[in-house]
């Protein structure tokens, strides 16, 4: 039996849990990495300190997941290892979390789909049979809560704005919507793990999630878009065109300095 579950909760594979721990950590560290890059260029000193914030949450949460995965698999690999010893081909993230930041309201749309969809999994992964993944699922949702709330307030200023925040807004919106599926989505992987009450099914979650999207888009005075195709292959490693820049920014002083410490 795998540490953290009762005796009486069947067991899933350390593999299967291992992985799914490592697309969660994925998602948050590169979502980190992109908000990471607003410093210094956030429309105001305010917002900068927000951001950033919000970017070192993210990357608290992708430390955790990496070292419980890199417990699990067998492999012994640390959370650097992780980071900065694989290649982009080898990431397992949504391919929302690594779009290109765009404009402020770019950065918001992402926001505002990725943190809602967050907050409902963490809460759900709080009852999680696994007693180590229920702790930090109660944690990483209130921190994620405020980084939905700040997504929140902001689509409402810019949806409510002037006709040109509104604008920009409106196309963040449909920049990334077509993006927002694939956070849903489940495989072979999620079955085993929702069976054996070790973590939720995101698929469930989805009409909370655009019901909850689309009252903050009608609160800001713009209609939630309706894309006609979905991204995705993120989970397998198939990723865009921007995401091997992202990965070179993030390992260049690992790569530069091989087996460094400080």
């Amino acid at each position: 039996m795998r540490p953290g579950l009762p005796p009486d909760q069947p067991s899933c594979s350390a593999a299967d849990l291992s992985l799914h721990l490592l697309r969660l950590g994925d998602d948050a560290l590169v979502l980190g990495q992109r908000l990471c890059q607003w410093i210094t260029r956030a429309p105001t000193v305010d917002e900068d300190l927000a951001l950033s914030n919000i970017a070192l949450d993210l990357i608290g949460h992708a430390r955790a997941l990496f070292t419980r995965a890199g417990a699990l698999d067998g492999t012994g690999r640390t959370e650097d290892d992780f980071a900065y010893a694989r290649s982009d081909r080898e990431f397992t993230n949504a391919l929302l979390t690594e779009l290109p930041n765009g404009d402020f309201a770019t950065t918001v749309a992402r926001q505002l789909a990725y943190t809602h969809y967050a907050v409902l999994f963490y809460e759900a992964l709080a009852h999680s049979a696994d007693t180590e993944l229920a702790a930090f699922g109660s944690r990483a949702a209130k921190e994620v809560a405020f980084h939905r709330m700040h997504a929140d307030r902001w689509t409402v200023t810019l949806g409510r704005g002037t006709e040109e925040s509104a604008r920009r807004m409106r196309h963040g919106l449909e920049r990334v919507w077509p993006y927002t599926g694939e956070l849903f989505e489940e495989d072979a992987v999620l079955r085993r793990l929702a069976a054996s009450g070790t973590a939720p099914s995101p698929a469930p979650l989805y009409e909370t999630w655009l019901w909850q999207v689309t009252a903050v888009v009608a609160e800001a005075g713009l209609t939630a878009p309706t894309p006609t195709w979905s991204a995705r292959g993120g989970r397998a490693g198939l990723h865009t065109e921007e995401f091997g820049p992202l990965v070179a920014e993030l390992q260049s002083v690992r790569r530069q300095f091989p087996g460094g410490t400080w």
